[in-house]
């Protein structure tokens, strides 16, 4: 029985002792990503280490050793509905994502997309920005062709990138997120013409967690330098962008100059606006529709999402 009480108060240390480093998983190459390793880098003052590994928010739901998460809000929306533990508790930057449409195909305004092909990637946050986008010129879905390709982050672009696809004529446009769409509309040259709303969509480049990690007071602490860090960081890439310009290029294999191009579209926030909420509720449903009819995210449920409990305390 001593034996016993031992174990149980050993383990019970355990749960409240962070051993190791504070485990992010992120998305690493995208723009998006890069305030992290910076922070990380430069400001962060955690009791532990902090490491980034190849992933995004779904780890949270899969594996407890990973204690924060970063993805667009489309796979946090994704997750949250099934595991209603995950928490949205940081906004890393918000993208007001374009379409880049070849002239040439005859199109000059939205409505010219009726009949075309355009190039995205279903069930992400771009899928989700094109029909947006195109429903404020009356198309529906059904009325134009989604063709699936890949990114590119550097010219030359290859075969079966969006911006190889647009200039052989395989699509006549494509919205994704930067650069593939900078690297399109310079293939394209005069005939480039680019559509954007951000009233409509932006992507919403979160930092999540799970309630459990929240609760854990040694977690938290970290958690809390951690998005200092970060806070320190935004400050950087929104006033002083000259000075991160390279490192970014390098983290993500893109040229400086068509960094600074596309830095104009992504803005580094951290707290988010009351906006937000109906934002998630309307994207909830559709996510739910394009998944067979599944269940959407109730108002409360998305309040209950959105955790500024860690902003509160800075």
């Amino acid at each position: 029985m001593k034996y016993q009480l031992l174990a149980l108060g050993f383990l019970s240390l355990l749960a409240n002792f962070h051993v190791v480093a504070l485990r992010i998983a992120t998305s690493l190459q995208w723009i998006e990503h890069t305030p992290q390793p910076w922070a990380i880098k430069n400001f962060y003052k955690g009791s532990t280490t902090a490491t980034l590994s190849s992933g995004g928010v779904q780890n949270l739901a899969s594996d407890r050793s990973i204690d924060l998460a970063a993805n667009a809000e489309t796979q946090g929306l994704l997750t949250v509905a099934r595991n209603q533990n995950i928490r949205l508790i940081y906004v890393i930057c918000e993208v007001a994502y374009r379409l880049v449409a070849n002239k040439a195909s005859g199109i000059n305004t939205l409505a010219d997309l009726k009949g075309k092909k355009i190039g995205t990637m279903r069930g992400t946050s771009a899928g989700y920005f094109v029909s947006k986008l195109l429903a404020t010129a009356g198309l529906k879905d059904s009325d134009y062709t989604i063709v699936s390709g890949n990114v590119c982050m550097k010219a030359p672009c290859g075969q079966g990138t969006f911006p190889s696809m647009i200039t052989s004529g395989q699509i006549d446009a494509f919205g994704i997120w930067e650069p593939a769409v900078e690297l399109g509309a310079m293939a394209l040259g005069d005939n480039a013409v680019l559509f954007q709303n951000a009233s409509v969509y932006r992507e919403v480049y979160s930092l999540y967690t799970t309630q459990d990690k929240l609760d854990n007071a040694a977690t938290r602490k970290d958690i809390l330098a951690y998005v200092s860090a970060l806070n320190q960081t935004l400050d950087v890439f929104t006033n002083d962008p000259d000075s991160v310009y390279a490192t970014v290029a390098a983290d993500v294999g893109m040229d400086v100059a068509v960094v600074k191009a596309v830095w104009p579209v992504h803005k580094w926030p951290g707290k988010w606006g009351p906006d937000l909420h109906d934002f998630l509720v309307e994207e909830s449903e559709w996510l739910a529709k394009q998944n067979g009819g599944g269940k959407a995210m109730s108002s409360a449920d998305v309040t209950k999402f959105l955790d500024s409990s860690i902003l509160d305390d800075l």
